[in-house]
C-alpha cells in the first residue's frame, strides 16, 4: 500500500514540476525556439485526458447496465 500510495505521489510530483516548469517559460517569438520550447504539449494531454475519461465512463456504463 505504501508503494502504491508512494507511486501516486511521485506521478503528481512529476507532472506538476514539469506544469510548473513550463508555466514559467513562455516562448518568445525573439528566442530560440528550440531553446524556449515548452517540455510538455498540454493541448496534446489534454485531449488524451478527455479521450481516457470518456472511454473510462462508457466502459463503466457498460457494466453497470449489466
Amino acid at each position: 500500500m505504501r508503494f502504491l500510495l508512494g507511486v501516486l505521489v511521485g506521478v503528481g510530483f512529476t507532472v506538476g514540476a514539469a506544469y510548473l516548469y513550463d508555466s514559467g517559460h513562455t516562448a518568445d517569438a525573439s528566442s530560440n525556439a528550440s531553446a524556449a520550447r515548452p517540455m510538455v504539449n498540454w493541448d496534446v494531454v489534454d485531449r488524451n485526458w478527455q479521450w481516457a475519461t470518456s472511454r473510462v465512463r462508457q466502459e463503466w456504463d457498460k457494466l453497470a447496465a449489466k
